[in-house]
């Protein structure tokens, strides 16, 4: 745990700008030794910090208390598919992160190193499984064209992928197998992701007993996501932000049971960013959410009212972000900055891995 003094010295939250739409407003620093590199084990002992009026520790544990009966979670039910794959070209060593499918055989990708590969070059990943370079982009992206498609690929994929886990989490080696269960929610059910909906990943089948056995109802939304959630924002206006395109759903099923919810005097909780922005997508100026799918762009930042969604369970996110943009949106910024600044003099985990903080919507 650091003394305040420290955190004077480590955290630089304060008001070097009030604008916001200025990203300046959304800067700190975080210790290096904050980000977490495993998870807790088990998953629901992992910290949790209750930011409503004031602000109250405790663990992933306590949600059936803080929850009312009659709340209903909404948890994104998106499955991780392992896109870190290695090759070579001839004697070179290349390494491709799959971000984005373009076709049954194709894939954008981030290859590194990238500078030198040209249209037309192969890369074999294994004896049996390769991939033609058809196009570059900007930034180390490329267009793979694989010699599998569909279901082929897909098992391709499983066989010699890995996990593709943020470049902060340190792994010398690369993932491991224990990152293929660790990297993934305990109710993941449909592949599309390539980065993992990382506030789902504390919960535990006891932990859903416990809530149920409260009378807090669960409801699924599907938003497959993508590398954006990782890119940082090189804008200094946020109103010229332009996020990546994810792919959600939500079935008439999960839709009705919100409407269902609220009618009751139930509050609705997002499990995780991806949820809320989901579900911000398919609600109507009277807070009523639609069945819905396509793709979404959202950005939620401070000035855009949300309707959908009372409650906010999320992990700890990165200065300058869009994600932390969305917090200070959902929960108000000086409110965030307050409890960001006693997450770090306290010593909570953050990003991926790390602990998670359970948000009331700002009045």
């Amino acid at each position: 745990m650091r003394s305040s003094a420290a955190i004077s010295q480590l955290f630089c939250l304060g008001p070097v700008s009030r604008d916001p739409y200025d990203i300046a407003t959304y800067d700190f620093d975080l210790p290096r030794d904050l980000i977490a590199e495993r998870p807790a084990v088990p998953r629901d002992s992992a910290r949790l910090l209750h930011v409503g009026t004031a602000l109250s520790d405790g663990r992933i544990g306590d949600l059936p208390d803080l929850l009312r009966p009659g709340d209903l979670l909404v948890v994104n039910d998106t499955r991780v598919i392992p896109t870190r794959l290695t090759g070579r070209r001839g004697d070179a060593r290349i390494e491709a992160t799959l971000v984005k499918p373009l076709g049954p055989a194709e894939w954008r990708a981030f290859a590194r190193p990238a500078r030198r590969l040209r249209p037309g070059d192969r890369i074999d990943f294994a004896t049996d499984f390769c991939a033609e370079v058809t196009g570059k982009g900007e930034g180390g992206l490329v267009d793979l064209l694989f010699d599998l498609s569909g279901d082929a690929l897909r098992a391709a994929m499983e066989r010699h992928g890995e996990m593709p886990l943020p470049p902060y989490i340190a792994r010398p080696e690369g993932p491991d197998a224990r990152d293929r269960a660790d990297y993934q929610t305990v109710y993941a059910a449909r592949e599309g992701a390539v980065a993992a909906p990382t506030a789902g990943l504390h919960f535990t089948e006891e932990l859903f007993a416990a809530l149920e056995a409260r009378g807090i109802g669960r409801a699924v939304v599907t938003l497959h996501v993508g590398p954006g959630t990782f890119l940082p924002v090189k804008v200094e206006d946020l109103r010229a932000h332009a996020m990546h395109a994810e792919w959600g759903e939500i079935c008439e099923e999960s839709a009705d049971r919100i409407t269902a919810t609220r009618a009751a005097g139930g509050r609705i909780v997002a499990v995780g960013t991806t949820s809320l922005r989901l579900l911000e997508s398919a609600v109507d100026e009277d807070g009523a959410v639609r069945a819905h799918q396509g793709e979404t762009s959202i950005f939620i930042m401070p000035g855009r009212p949300i309707r959908s969604v009372d409650m906010l369970l999320t992990n700890f996110h990165f200065p300058r972000s869009t994600l932390f943009v969305l917090v200070c949106a959902f929960a108000g910024t000086e409110r965030m900055k307050a409890a960001y600044s006693h997450a770090i003099a306290s010593g909570y985990r953050f990003y991926s891995y790390g602990d998670a903080c359970l948000l009331e919507r700002a009045a």
